[in-house]
């Protein structure tokens, strides 16, 4: 990539945790945040070799790496200190560093056998660099899930783009379509196994139909994925994207 678009670092901190789509809704038990949390973390016991080393780039509040700390050697970072301090809170066996997902160079080669990045791709200046990184500390056969706004789901359309739950958040500087992380991830030496939406639920989309009916219709289907622990919203039907791909043994670049 080039002309790479700035990161806007002074938008990162605690007050982060209280604005854009964290201020839109409830982060306690049973909220969509602790079914989701939960949803991801049988994911990777799902398709993640057992045991090893795993990292969590962006691991905002920690709560992933609490719920897996007992499945693997966790390694959270971010950029902000209020995240890593909140990372020693909820997942106090995990170990956290202050520090950027542009430069993984502190990890060395084959170093994890999972690597998660819940929303934060889309923060970054160069994905597709780091995606190159990511490769390199991931074992042969180790696991890479991210999650990242999905810019052409379908009712998007009937949503402002500029204020709508993807919109809105300006440090989302590289939203990109479906078919773009999985070039990338392709072309870094990665076979996605799954790909896929995580619902309709950036309700309302119609202004004469109520909310909650709304939720009913777009929203409680991709609540019964998440506690189903399945994986079969189309990408069309999901506000974002998610991405399981495993690292190719011996691949070549351009090979």
């Amino acid at each position: 990539m080039t002309d790479n678009p700035e990161v806007p670092l002074d938008e990162y901190g605690e007050q982060y945790f209280q604005s854009y789509n964290y201020a839109d809704r409830p982060l306690g038990r049973f909220s969509m945040y602790w079914f989701a949390r939960r949803y991801y973390a049988a994911l990777v016991r799902r398709y993640a070799p057992p045991g090893g080393r795993l990292l969590e780039m962006g691991c905002g509040l920690g709560h992933l790496l609490g719920l897996l700390q007992a499945d693997f050697a966790c390694v959270g970072i971010d950029i902000t200190d209020y995240s890593i301090d909140q990372l020693r809170q909820n997942a106090p066996r995990a170990e956290g560093h202050v520090m950027s997902a542009e430069d993984l160079s502190a990890f060395g080669d084959e170093e994890f056998s999972v690597v998660v990045a819940l929303h934060l791709v889309e923060h970054l200046p160069d994905p597709a660099d780091t995606i190159r990184q990511v490769n390199r500390i991931l074992q042969p056969g180790g696991l890479f899930l991210f999650a990242t706004p999905n810019p052409d789901y379908s009712l998007r359309r009937f949503k402002n783009a500029q204020t709508d739950a993807i919109g809105k958040d300006p440090t989302h500087i590289n939203v990109q379509p479906p078919e773009q992380w999985r070039a990338w991830c392709q072309a870094s030496g990665f076979r996605v196994l799954r790909h896929f939406g995580d619902g309709l639920w950036d309700v309302p989309y119609f202004p004469l139909i109520p909310k909650v009916i709304q939720f009913g219709l777009f929203g409680v289907p991709a609540l019964v994925q998440v506690i189903t622990r399945t994986t079969l919203t189309p990408l069309s039907m999901g506000v974002n994207q998610i991405m399981i791909a495993r690292k190719v043994q011996n691949f070549q670049n351009g090979g």
